[in-house]
């Protein structure tokens, strides 16, 4: 019999369907609770982001990350804030057979009644050796001087307290730069010049050139170390120099774009050319005087919110097998020799692979970005053999791999795959080191070719961490990069595959996934040409000093620096699977080049740094700093020690009149999602992470005290 303490009543039993009711009700209660507190949390920290925002558009404090997430374009001032110098690129490019020389001008403009300086973040193609820098001022102009990094910033700093008009040119990362400008007049302008060279790309039978024009935002890991600078991201202990690789960012829904570049350049293929293509903005041509074609924008010029490439293919029985360019420059010889190894079909009986296929899901790949990456992805799974094994890796703050090891490639795995990635969306940071922590797995695979296949646009800003990564992991795994989107970060791709020995290959738009993943599919199942040893006659000092394995449609470039002229033969093998391939190059065949010592030098400082990076027995920082001092002065240089100033020695601003200093805002890399960026809370001002858990604390603790309330006992409840 059921019944309550002596005094009570008898009551039926509840029908289990009833119980059940109840239950439910007061469970969707709880969680109806729970959700309105963590919605509340959420608002109450939304709230004083807001308010934190305000604050930071008047007051003193450098830019924030919420004034990045606003687009705020805004330079700090004792009176409040003012709109930052407009600042027009126009660059002039020559290219003569493989090499470039660029100029690139760059002009700020002040609309405004204060004196003006302007701080400007922009990218250069990730092999550009940086050598000259020009100031003008109406008819006047001072020529740039080189100097170790530290004594070039104390320069600048005197001459802008001072109130001379000065230009400070810096390396952040091998593609990336800031332009400093002090005094700039009220209603005035100040042009900088810059000028670099860089030996182009030849892959697949065709040649490149790229001419990147915005740096996109970077994903910052690491907790702050308290620096701001002027950057939206503030130093971090994974990022060291966080504030500077950060510029505002400007919101394209609220201010449009800007930062105007034009392009001019004159090509001297030197061969009868059967292409010439630009696949991401329209141009004209024209013939030049000398005999090659100008190249312009059709537009005259575009916003600087996505790279240019320009692509020009040799016709049939012109493609260059190879090259020698010779130069005496300072009393010393160089020379850069390009050779073409033979171009081979697909082997007709190749090893089995392992192929780990690598997704970046970050907030910077939403939009054309991640399409482009799903597509390539379902044309590499559908290739795969029935004798291969593969798996796939997604990552953005996390990392995961659709299966625990490598699956065999039959039908129904690779269809499971396909539908797996088809869902995939962009979201969250970008995670790197998980998804290479992941696919690389250090070990050697006997009998079974590993690749891993990383498809992302490289947007980190923590590239040397992820380098010695990529080597300490790699085993006999072969990493090969697929830059995504209109501006990837094209030093860490082709850095990365490098270090992996792999290739890099760069889709900048839909069109393109089948012939760029058609290129790299012929790269991945052909034989690799290893063990190439380069044998000169005389003495030499040849950078890469060991030359990396090749693919495919891959040529050989070496800068050298010589101890005589050069006479001679010189001899290049290798081997091709089990066949010995040789060519020999006669020294009388080399043809003069320019610039050739700049850019065996910065071959040899990029050496020099990678040569810090072996956990094991990597170079010592200051004996690699004192090398790379001595060549980047001696050959004029910005580097990571060395930097380039120019100062006007006559003052320009009274000495009463209050400089005004800030960030000049880029652009969103065209196709990105501002929103999937930079999220609705300001990046690392607030934590979503941390209002997620607290929201799912709350509503745990709701259902905690409604399952204590079911089991407390009636006396009790009746207290």
């Amino acid at each position: 019999m059921n019944t309550l303490a002596q005094g009570g009543s008898r009551q039926p039993l509840k029908p289990p369907a009833s119980l059940f009711i109840e239950l439910l009700a007061k469970v969707v209660l709880a969680f109806a609770i729970g959700l309105a507190a963590a919605i509340a949390l959420a608002g109450v920290v939304l709230l004083l982001a807001h308010e934190a925002r305000a604050d930071q558009l008047t007051d003193l404090t450098p830019m924030k990350p919420a004034q990045a997430q606003q687009g705020t374009l805004l330079l700090k001032s004792a009176d409040g804030t003012r709109a930052a110098p407009a600042v027009g690129t126009v660059a002039e490019i020559n290219v003569s057979g493989i090499v470039a020389r660029a100029v690139v001008r760059q002009t700020y403009r002040n609309p405004f009644d204060a004196w003006l300086e302007g701080i400007y973040v922009f990218p250069l193609p990730e092999n550009a050796a940086v050598d000259h820098l020009r100031m003008k001022i109406g008819e006047r102009v001072i020529e740039g001087d080189i100097r170790e990094r530290q004594a070039a910033r104390a320069q600048y700093e005197q001459a802008r307290t001072s109130g001379q008009r000065a230009a400070l040119v810096e390396q952040e990362r091998p593609n990336m730069f800031t332009t400093s400008v002090a005094n700039i007049p009220p209603h005035g302008e100040v042009v900088v010049e810059i000028e670099y060279q860089q030996t182009l790309k030849y892959d697949a039978g065709s040649f490149s050139l790229r001419f990147p024009m915005v740096v996109g935002p970077r994903y910052i890991p690491g907790a702050p170390v308290g620096n701001q600078g002027r950057g939206w991201s503030p130093d971090t202990d994974q990022v060291a120099d966080a504030s500077r690789i950060t510029p505002p960012v400007r919101d394209p829904a609220k201010h449009g774009v800007a930062n105007p570049v034009k392009l001019k350049i004159t090509l001297d293929a030197g061969v009868p050319l059967a292409r010439l293509d630009s696949p991401y903005h329209p141009i004209v041509t024209r013939e030049s005087e000398g005999g090659g074609r100008v190249i312009e924008l059709a537009a005259g010029e575009t916003p600087a919110n996505k790279d240019f490439e320009l692509k020009w293919t040799p016709a049939a029985g012109h493609a260059p097998q190879a090259a020698l360019f010779t130069e005496t420059s300072g009393g010393k010889q160089y020379a850069l020799l390009i050779v073409m190894p033979p171009m081979q079909a697909a082997a007709a009986a190749r090893l089995p692979r392992e192929v780990i296929f690598v997704i970046d899901t970050s907030g910077s790949m939403s939009g054309a970005s991640i399409a482009q990456a799903k597509e390539a992805l379902e044309l590499a799974i559908a290739r795969l053999g029935e004798q291969d094994r593969f798996n796939v890796v997604e990552f953005n703050s996390y990392a995961q791999a659709l299966y625990d090891d490598a699956r065999p490639a039959n039908a129904a795995n690779r269809e499971q795959a396909v539908r797996w990635v088809r869902r995939l969306e962009a979201q969250g940071g970008t995670e790197m080191a998980l998804a290479l922590n992941l696919a690389l797995n250090g070990h050697e695979n006997p009998g079974r070719i590993r690749q891993v296949i990383f498809l992302t646009d490289g947007s980190v800003g923590n590239e040397d961490a992820l380098f010695s990564l990529i080597e300490s992991k790699l085993g006999d795994s072969r990493l090969f990069t697929v830059g995504i989107g209109s501006a990837p970060n094209s030093y860490f791709m082709s850095k990365a595959a490098q270090s992996g020995r792999g290739t890099f290959t760069y889709i900048g738009q839909i069109d393109e996934v089948k012939e760029k993943m058609g290129q790299l599919f012929a790269k991945l199942e052909s034989p690799v040409l290893k063990g190439i040893e380069i044998a000169w006659p005389g003495g030499v000092e040849a950078w890469p000093k060991r030359v990396p394995d090749l693919y495919l449609g891959e040529p050989i470039v070496v800068s050298a620096a010589l101890d005589a002229a050069l006479t001679g033969e010189i001899r290049i093998a290798g081997w091709r699977g089990d066949a010995r391939w040789q060519t020999l190059l006669p020294a009388a065949d080399a043809r003069n080049g320019k610039g050739l010592g700049v850019l065996w030098a910065r071959e040899k400082i990029q050496s020099l740094i990678d040569s810090q990076r072996s956990q094991r027995d990597g170079a010592p920082e200051e004996a690699v700093r004192e090398a790379v001092l001595d060549i980047a002065l001696a050959h004029h240089l910005v580097s990571k020690y060395t930097s380039l100033v120019a100062v006007d020695k006559t003052p320009a601003r009274p000495q009463d009149a209050a400089l005004q200093s800030g960030a000049v805002p880029t652009n969103l890399p065209e196709g990105w999602e501002y929103g999937k960026v930079f999220g609705e809370l300001p990046q690392g001002a607030t934590d979503s992470l941390w209002n997620l858990f607290a929201g799912s604390l709350t509503l745990l603790l709701a259902i905690g005290l409604f399952v204590t309330a079911r089991h407390t006992p009636a006396a009790l409840k009746r207290g």
